[in-house]
């Protein structure tokens, strides 16, 4: 008795047959011939399929750029333009004395130096800070080129330049990253010098200061602008003018 696999077997056979003698066209044929043969559609499918997966990799690699090699030697992956290593919070001790004399009347404080600060030695060094500029503008002088300048300059002006904290945690030049924070002996200063009025430059200053350390020295301090890059909504001419707050103190 014929079963039904017998029969799709001769059915199979019938269809292949027509195929080889070209009385059926090659639509229905299985991916292989009996002899495992390749038949012509799958031939064609195979090429099909070869010529669509090279056409997804073209444009997978134009996509995404080419493949990165692996192994050991390959070389790390660069970072894309303007993607920066994010800034990590470390512990920073002042490093500059401060900058006074005995004809100094008024003390401008700072929070800490920044990181070209504390490199070039000096207050405000960063080169976008326009600090000296400020300086050099109320003062009718030439902008101070080097540290020795800068300190002839405010001193000749009976102007003292400090900050407010001795130590911190901070982030690069970041005030609103500050932590864990140690402040000056102002009071020490003040004791030394014929101080008549305290600035601060920048809100974090200002801030740190009523906090930290007005109750030790009994002055209020006033605050002024930063003069950081960072601040960039105030222009050069606005800063001066805020900074004419200083004039009549100054010898």
């Amino acid at each position: 008795m014929r079963t039904r696999e017998d029969k799709n077997w001769e059915l199979i056979g019938d269809v292949l047959a027509a195929e080889s003698s070209g009385k059926a066209p090659r639509m229905f044929s299985s991916r292989r011939t009996l002899f495992g043969i390749p038949s012509a559609l799958d031939q064609e499918l195979e090429a099909l399929s070869n010529e669509a997966a090279q056409k997804a990799q073209a444009r997978l690699q134009q996509e995404q750029g080419p493949l990165k090699a692996k192994g050991p030697d390959a070389p790390e992956p660069q970072p894309e333009d303007g993607w920066k290593q994010p800034e990590m919070a470390h512990r920073v001790v002042h490093p500059l004395e401060p900058v006074f004399d005995e004809h100094s009347s008024v003390l401008i404080l700072g929070t800490m130096p920044s990181p070209k600060s504390r490199e070039t030695g000096f207050y405000y060094n960063h080169p976008q800070n326009r600090f000296w500029k400020v300086m050099a503008s109320l003062f009718g002088e030439p902008l101070p080129a080097t540290n020795e300048d800068k300190r002839a300059l405010v001193l000749r002006h009976g102007v003292a330049l400090w900050d407010v904290l001795a130590e911190c945690t901070i982030k690069g030049a970041s005030d609103g990253s500050i932590a864990d924070c140690v402040p000056n002996d102002i009071g020490w200063l003040l004791g030394r010098a014929p101080i008549k009025a305290v600035f601060c430059t920048g809100a974090k200053a200002a801030e740190l200061y009523a906090k930290r350390c007005q109750a030790a020295t009994q002055m209020p301090a006033t605050r002024l602008p930063s003069t950081s890059p960072a601040n960039a909504a105030v222009s050069l001419g606005q800063l001066v003018e805020a900074y004419r707050a200083i004039l009549p103190f100054c010898r």
